[in-house]
């Protein structure tokens, strides 16, 4: 079991994954805490490119490894990136942040 920072149990989201990704998604949520930092900086310069392509990089992954939330996320962040809209991109990075810190796996057998 993979347990986000935040462990107040009101406020977990509980994701059922395949066991077969179990050594695979520690690594894959502690890069998109990376991200969520890249994303922020990403902002404060104006670099929506890289924003729109982080962005279409989670809708793709997210899913993959069974996170449907980042995927969502992800699509959010690539279009608001595109809409130039800034306001939403951070919205939807702090969504992703929020999602990260309350999110525990449970590991299917």
């Amino acid at each position: 079991m993979t347990t986000g920072p935040n462990r107040n149990a009101e406020n977990v989201i509980t994701v059922h994954i395949d066991q077969g990704l179990e050594e695979l998604v520690p690594g894959f949520l502690e890069n998109r805490r990376g991200d969520v930092q890249i994303l922020e900086t990403a902002l404060e310069q104006n670099n929506l490119a890289q924003i729109r392509i982080i962005g279409h990089r989670l809708k793709g992954d997210g899913g993959g490894y069974g996170f449907d939330a980042i995927s969502m996320v992800g699509a959010a962040l690539e279009q608001a990136a595109a809409r130039e809209d800034r306001d939403a991109i951070r919205r939807h990075t702090a969504e992703l942040d929020e999602f990260l810190a309350r999110v525990t796996v449970v590991y299917r057998r």
